[in-house]
């Protein structure tokens, strides 16, 4: 196939917008937690970026998009080997690339759930081995042309099994692994910067354009219908989660707007380019009521979830995964399929099903092995008094506010040696 310079470069306008994401997902968290903690948010989603390329070039894409079996890639493209012979439309190089992206975001979604209690030393062996034992295997199952789950007709446009079902399922095994925070439920973790959250959420909002457009891997109409059902979901998501927090809480917050824009973006990932616009509107709608009445689950059952991934992305994963078994049409795309609610058979419905299952249960079982493993031979989680001191001081030695307390319930001290005033001069 002959090379296409419009589709190679729109795949890379998407892959740099993808990327952006962590950084937009790092001020999106960062905001959400105490002000003493912001650094080390925003150090793990960097910290991700880093070790993620490298384990990505070295071995990751292979097994993930390797010639293996139904099951694993691989090694046939370690080390970025042997990667011409998929040249087409775009060149396979950049295919990578932007797979790449997608790699880097996963694992800093679990940053959220385990926020402000972490060793930084345990998470950097996390997330290369989630990276590797986690990440690639189920991108394998799902979107490798011999992937078990994609030979069956499993529906993913994005990564809503992929990505954010894995993520949400694991950062929940993780928080319950580490354990709660310090003083929660009953302290103050109100988000010392609600600005950044917004300022987060608008650039993942924008790079989400390349999450999902993108992966129709062409500039054509298909990218087109799915940046438009991105747009439709999400906008329609916001209302959802709104009317929410007014019917239940008396007011709607722009914390609650920021949280129901992701909540829509993340279901709409998997449908965004199996449904139609007017499914898209009932993707967003239902994500947005559903995503906020989850976020009172942790309380009751006393998980420590402490951004709530697991009610946006798990149960935001899980919503689009299976409702694509009932909104996609092939009117949309040729390559998918007509869903339940489009004539199809229920047996459409029950793949999505199967791949979620097969998703959960892998990742929960694996992330379990990894958390364990950590835990009882480098230990998992900070100190007591490292939790009160903050992340930011106590793994970095740096703060980022350094001359004020800033609100959210945490105080501050500051890591440079106060100048000492003469009595004369206070005088």
């Amino acid at each position: 196939m002959e090379l296409n310079s419009g589709d190679t470069a729109w795949m890379l306008i998407s892959s740099a917008i993808v990327l952006f994401m962590t950084p937009g997902l790092a001020f999106f968290y960062g905001g959400m937690v105490r002000a003493k903690n912001v650094l080390g948010m925003i150090m793990q989603n960097f910290f991700v970026i880093g070790i993620v390329t490298l384990v990505w070039s070295l071995v990751g894409f292979s097994l993930a998009f390797g010639e293996g079996n139904g099951f694993w890639g691989g090694f046939h493209f370690s080390a970025l080997q042997n990667l011409s012979s998929g040249d087409g439309a775009i060149p396979y190089v950049v295919f990578v690339a932007f797979q790449m992206m997608f790699a880097i975001i996963t694992p800093a979604l679990i940053t959220g759930s385990i926020a402000d209690r972490m060793k930084f030393s345990a998470f950097a062996v996390f997330v290369t081995l989630w990276s590797l034992l986690v990440y690639s295997p189920i991108a394998h199952w799902v979107w490798a042309a011999n992937g078990w789950l994609f030979k069956r007709g499993a529906m993913d446009f994005a990564g809503g099994t992929v990505v954010h079902a894995n993520a949400g399922i694991a950062a929940i095994v993780l928080a319950l692994v580490l354990g709660k925070r310090v003083g929660w439920p009953k302290g103050d973790f109100r988000p010392h910067n609600v600005p950044f959250v917004l300022l987060g959420t608008g650039i993942l909002w924008v790079g989400w354009f390349g999450f999902n457009a993108g992966s129709a891997l062409a500039a054509n109409k298909l990218a087109g219908l799915a940046l438009l059902n991105t747009q439709i979901a999400t906008g329609v998501a916001i209302l959802g989660w709104l009317a929410v927090e007014r019917l239940r809480d008396g007011k709607a917050t722009t914390l609650g707007a920021a949280s129901g824009a992701v909540a829509g973006l993340v279901a709409i990932t998997p449908a965004c380019g199996f449904v139609s616009p007017m499914g898209s509107i009932a993707v967003g709608g239902i994500a947005g009521v559903v995503c906020a009445l989850a976020t009172s689950i942790k309380g009751k059952v006393g998980i420590d979830d402490s951004l709530d991934v697991g009610a946006v992305h798990l149960v935001g994963g899980v919503l689009g995964a299976l409702l694509t078994g009932l909104f996609a049409t092939v009117d949309t795309n040729s390559a998918g399929k007509d869903g339940v609610f489009y004539g199809g058979p229920w047996s459409v419905f029950g793949e999505q099903a199967l791949a979620v299952g097969a998703t959960l249960g892998y990742s929960a079982v694996v992330t379990l092995l990894i958390a364990l493993a950590i835990k009882y031979t480098i230990g998992l989680r900070m100190s007591d008094e490292d939790q009160v001191t903050g992340m930011d001081e106590a793994l970095h030695g740096e703060t980022a506010y350094r001359y004020s307390s800033i609100g959210g319930g945490g105080t501050l001290t500051s890591s440079v040696t106060p100048v000492k005033v003469p009595e004369e001069a206070q005088a």
